[in-house]
C-alpha cells in the first residue's frame, strides 16, 4: 500500500484469535447511521474484520467493505455469514481503486494509519467517490489520544483536529463535527478513556 504499517503488521495483528475491535458496530456509526438514505450503497474503508459493513447490511443497505488485510478481509467475510447478510468485500490499496462517485454514503471509522500527506490523498479519494449529495461519516482519535494510550499509533500527526476537518470539508456542509472523550469498548484494539473526533459530512448536490 506503500503507507505506514505495513499490510503484514495488519496480517499478524488480525490473525489472532477473536475480533481485535470486537463485532459490535462502531458506536458513533450506530448512533448516526440514521443519516443514510434507505437502501443505500454504503462504502466501508479499512473496514477491517466487518463489524461496521455487517451492521450496515443488516440495517438494508447494499455495502462495499475494503480493507489493505487479506486476513481481515477473510473474517469479515466469516462474520457476514454468521448474521446472514450480504457484503461486497474487496482488498488491496485503498488509493488504486476504481471508484466511480455513486456511493450514497462512505464510512471512515479509525484510519489512523496514515501521515498528513498520505492522509490528504486517501481522503481525496474518498471524497471522491461519494455521489452528489451523499455523505462521509468519519470517527478517529484526536491529539490527545496518544497520552491516553489507548487505541492507535501513539503519533500526534496521525490524530484528527477540528481544523483538519474543516479544511477537509470545505465546500460541503458538516452536518456534525464534534470533539469530545468517551470510554470505548471496542475489543483489545480500542479499550479505555479516548479522545475522539466525529464527522458527518455531505457533499454538494451537484459537483462543480
Amino acid at each position: 500500500m506503500g503507507f505506514a504499517n505495513p499490510k503484514g503488521t495488519w496480517d499478524e495483528r488480525f490473525a489472532r484469535p477473536g475480533y481485535l475491535f470486537g463485532t459490535a458496530p462502531n458506536a458513533f456509526l450506530a448512533r448516526e447511521a440514521w443519516r443514510i438514505r434507505p437502501r443505500a450503497r454504503v462504502l466501508c474503508v479499512a473496514d477491517g474484520e466487518g463489524r461496521n459493513s455487517v451492521h450496515l447490511a443488516g440495517l438494508g443497505h447494499d455495502v462495499t467493505a475494503f480493507d489493505l488485510s487479506p486476513v481481515a478481509v477473510a473474517k469479515a467475510r466469516a462474520l457476514a455469514r454468521e448474521r446472514g447478510v450480504v457484503v461486497h468485500h474487496g482488498e488491496g490499496d485503498l488509493l488504486a481503486q476504481p471508484w466511480d462517485g455513486t456511493f450514497d454514503a462512505v464510512v471512515v471509522v479509525f484510519i489512523q494509519f496514515l501521515d498528513p500527506a498520505q492522509r490528504e490523498q486517501a481522503f481525496a479519494a474518498m471524497k471522491a467517490a461519494v455521489a452528489p449529495g451523499g455523505l462521509m461519516l468519519v470517527e478517529g482519535y484526536r491529539p490527545e489520544q496518544v497520552d491516553y494510550g489507548t487505541g492507535g499509533p501513539g503519533r500526534r500527526e496521525h490524530m484528527y483536529t477540528q481544523a483538519w476537518a474543516e479544511a477537509t470539508f470545505a465546500g460541503w456542509t458538516i452536518e456534525l463535527l464534534a470533539a469530545y472523550d468517551a470510554e470505548l469498548a471496542e475489543g483489545s484494539g480500542h479499550a479505555g478513556l479516548s479522545a475522539l473526533l466525529d464527522v458527518v459530512a455531505r457533499a454538494p448536490a451537484a459537483r462543480p
